[in-house]
């Protein structure tokens, strides 16, 4: 007979009542009359079918003599508690079962005739494997425990899935050995002992149906819905995000079975005692609806739909429990929060704080569709599960406050990642020698001889262009207001009008020179306060009317005022200084990996960014000259493709602008130091100061004894001091050249002496824009290296 889920089977079952049937001989052999009378009676009957003691293959026969059957295990299953105990007969670990309860027999009707009951997470090798230790402990006398809690689950008809824990009785099953069963030494045993994973051995020692299981057990469920559900909370609490959100839609069907209430639903809100509001969880939560919120990101917990009842629950933290929206909505007060609730299909539900050191961390929101479903007897059931949610919310707030400094750290700090350790470092010695009576002195952080590398991409003429759009705008603007007010057919206010126009048009004449620094926040200011209240408040015709409603329409919300020509030159700057800085962002991954250094990157009119290599920087590190070499290159390769990047978006930009790049060479090893005030790295030391003068003031450095700049559209200028920095750097121009990065024209000039700065020459040439598979392949300095040998 083979009924099992799985193929194999140590055992060969016969499904037998010998044992039973040895009891009741015993029974018709006593002087108690009626139980002896009994017994004798129930024998004659079974005594027509032997199968009942030899044992039965066929279902089909326990089918056919089910009454019977019923009869005979009568006293197994007392009348009296059918409709308490869930209990059927069955072969452990098989899915044969019959006999049932009538308490059983109402849950499986409730699961559906489609349902096929099966143990959970029971796979055919532990199948396998359990029958064995049964066997080793049976036949062999052995004592080993495999006692794991074995489950089934159950739905209901409302689809409350429900949990059970199996116990199975085996005192009627007898376990026999085959012919082909071999015998097991206890050498064999303790082999086995130690190899509970290895199948194969296991297999070889019990071949499949080498024994014989004979009898019949009988299986006992006991309800563990709740205990399950919670256990289920706690682990999938334990999680970590990156396995499952904390908080998902798997907790409905958990919180269902805790509260027997089919159409539950879980909401979530978190509490910002600080600024005193109820907001969302983070995105990764978002399948947690609010009810509360109910669509909203934030509310402010003083001026919110609740009114009095949220504030009882802020102040005396203690649960909203409605058991009846109805009957609710009839005291006073309260009609504002119902008509909430009920547009959300809302009849009665739990609004109850979680709390930690008599702080509110969050809500959890329990709502049902049914009137009285929820109510102040079952409320007393989250009592087994806030303490679970206390934890985890704390959790929570710990990683959100760790992840907000981090961002904080990422985007306002200049703390990089390769000179984080120092700054840790300092950190943990004032951690672990702290007191409340003993005040710490931070020691400065500063990284001595390491070499400065900086570059920049720079909007040609932002300036100029800028203060362009500005007058653009203006005058845009003023034209409008001339034109309407020209147009003004009423006589009412004429003089008052043809004083405006003057104005107006003075305004006009003003904009056709250079723009002053505070011409534009003069026209802002009289247009606001002296044109626009003209405008509201005059009465005009139809075809007037349509042109002012026009004007107020093409008004810039923020300014009030005309922001077409700005508006394109602000998103031209902007994504050029976004897709610059990713191009920089990105291949300052791949220069990490040349030597750990100290990156940082602004964006002004364009992308600057400084670079730091040196032994101090990464102490556990050996280094070498060539380190240096390898950034410099790097650094010149990724503005050429900085500039490529530039070249190929300009076509898709709403305003043309062009692009600068410039590298400063300075082979002097200086020092950093972090300025605790400004909380960012500067330079150290007087001479070192001569580094900063030079990198703010060159790129607006001419060519000695001309007038035109240094830098120029679609090439790099490259500013260095001494002959072999000279050397070197015409090395990587002509790798590049070779490379077809650069062309080939090399421009070489002396830059006009700065304040207190002399003697700087510099490299121009020209990147070509029109070679893109060259910038594919990262070439380092050993390329180069190997391309002269």
């Amino acid at each position: 007979m083979n009924n099992n889920l799985f193929t194999e089977s140590p055992f060969k079952t016969l499904i037998s009542f010998h044992k039973l049937i040895e009891n009741l001989e015993e029974i018709a052999s006593t002087n108690v009359d009626y139980r002896s009378n009994y017994a004798k009676a129930l024998l004659k009957e079974i005594e027509l079918f032997p199968e009942f003691r030899d044992g039965i293959e066929d279902l089909n026969f326990i089918k056919q003599h089910e009454a019977l059957i019923h009869n005979l295990l009568a006293d197994l299953f007392p009348t009296a508690l059918t409709h308490n105990e869930i209990k059927a007969i069955s072969i452990p670990f098989q899915n044969v079962t019959f006999n049932y309860s009538e308490r059983f027999k109402k849950i499986l009707q409730s699961a559906g005739m489609t349902f096929d009951m099966e143990i959970r997470d029971f796979e055919e090798d532990q199948f396998y494997i359990f029958n064995c230790i049964l066997i080793l402990n049976a036949y062999y006398g052995q004592h080993f425990d495999f006692n794991r809690p074995l489950f089934y689950d159950i739905p209901s008809v409302n689809g409350i899935m429900n949990h059970y824990r199996i116990l199975y009785n085996a005192d009627f099953i007898e376990i026999i050995p085959t012919q082909n069963a071999p015998v097991l030494s206890q050498d064999d045993i303790d082999i086995l002992m130690n190899n509970y994973d290895n199948i194969n051995l296991w297999k070889e020692k019990f071949p499949n149906e080498s024994w014989i299981l004979k009898g019949f057990g009988i299986i006992s469920l006991i309800d563990v819905t709740r205990e399950n559900a919670i256990s289920n909370l706690k682990s999938n609490l334990l999680k970590s995000e990156s396995s499952q959100n904390k908080l998902n839609l798997s907790f409905e069907s958990i919180f269902r079975s805790i509260f027997k209430i089919a159409d539950l639903r879980i909401g979530f809100i978190i509490y910002n005692e600080e600024e005193e509001k109820f907001t969302n969880p983070p995105h990764e939560e978002k399948e947690v609806k609010s009810f509360i919120l109910n669509g909203l990101e934030e509310m402010d917990c003083k001026n919110t739909i609740y009114g009095c009842s949220l504030e009882a629950l802020l102040a005396e933290k203690k649960p909203i429990i409605i058991s009846d929206i109805e009957q609710f909505s009839k005291i006073p007060g309260n009609a504002r929060l119902t008509q909430h609730l009920l547009q959300q299909n809302i009849q009665s539900c739990i609004f109850a704080p979680v709390i930690k050191d008599d702080s509110i961390l969050g809500i959890i929101e329990l709502v049902s569709s049914k009137p009285k479903e929820l109510n102040t007897i079952n409320a007393t059931n989250l009592d087994l599960i806030l303490s679970y949610l206390i934890d985890t919310l704390e959790r929570y707030k710990t990683d959100m406050q760790n992840q907000i400094e981090a961002i904080i750290q990422r985007e306002y700090t200049a703390i990089h990642s390769s000179v984080y350790w120092k700054f840790r470092r300092e950190a943990l010695k004032y951690y672990q020698t702290n007191s409340p009576n003993k005040d710490y002195i931070f020691k400065e952080i500063i990284f001595k001889e390491v070499y400065p590398l900086y570059g920049q991409i720079d909007i040609k003429g932002s300036s100029e262009h800028r203060n362009q759009t500005v007058k653009e705008d203006l005058k845009n603007q003023l034209t409008t207001l001339i034109q309407l007010f020209e147009n003004q057919k009423s006589n009412e206010s004429l003089v008052l009008l043809e004083q405006r126009i003057f104005e107006l048009q003075s305004f006009d004449r003003e904009l056709e020179s250079p723009l002053k620094a505070d011409t534009e926040q003069q026209i802002q200011n009289y247009i606001e306060t002296e044109i626009h209240p003209i405008l509201r408040n005059t009465k005009m015709d139809i075809e007037s009317e349509m042109v002012r409603q026009n004007y107020f329409e093409s008004l810039d919300e923020k300014t009030g005022m005309f922001y077409q020509a700005r508006k394109k030159f602000d998103t031209t700057m902007s994504t050029i200084n976004k897709k610059l800085a990713a191009v920089l962002d990105k291949k300052q991954i791949e220069a990490q990996l040349i030597y750990p250094h100290y990156y940082e990157r602004f964006k002004t009119d364009g992308v600057e960014h400084n670079l730091y290599i040196g032994a101090s920087i990464a102490p556990t590190k050996p280094f070498d000259n060539l380190y240096l070499h390898n950034l410099r290159l790097w650094q010149l390769q990724t503005l050429c493709e900085m500039e490529i990047e530039h070249h190929q978006l300009k076509a898709t930009l709403p305003y043309e602008l062009d692009v600068t790049s410039l590298i400063l060479v300075f082979s002097s090893p200086i020092s950093i130091r972090f300025r605790m005030d400004e909380k960012r790295f500067d330079v150290d030391g007087t001479y070192n100061a001569r580094y900063e003068v030079v990198k703010k003031r060159i790129d607006k450095a001419n060519i000695k004894g001309t007038k035109e700049r240094i830098t120029q559209k679609e090439k790099i200028t490259i500013v260095y001091s001494h002959n072999a920095e000279e050397n070197e750097y015409l090395k990587y121009i002509k790798y590049l050249q070779y490379k077809n990065l650069l062309e080939s024209n090399i421009e070489q000039f002396e830059v006009e002496d700065l304040q207190g700065v002399s003697g700087l020459r510099a490299f121009r040439v020209k990147v070509i824009n029109n070679n893109l598979e060259s910038y594919t392949q990262n070439n380092t300095y050993q390329d180069l290296l190997n391309e002269q040998n």
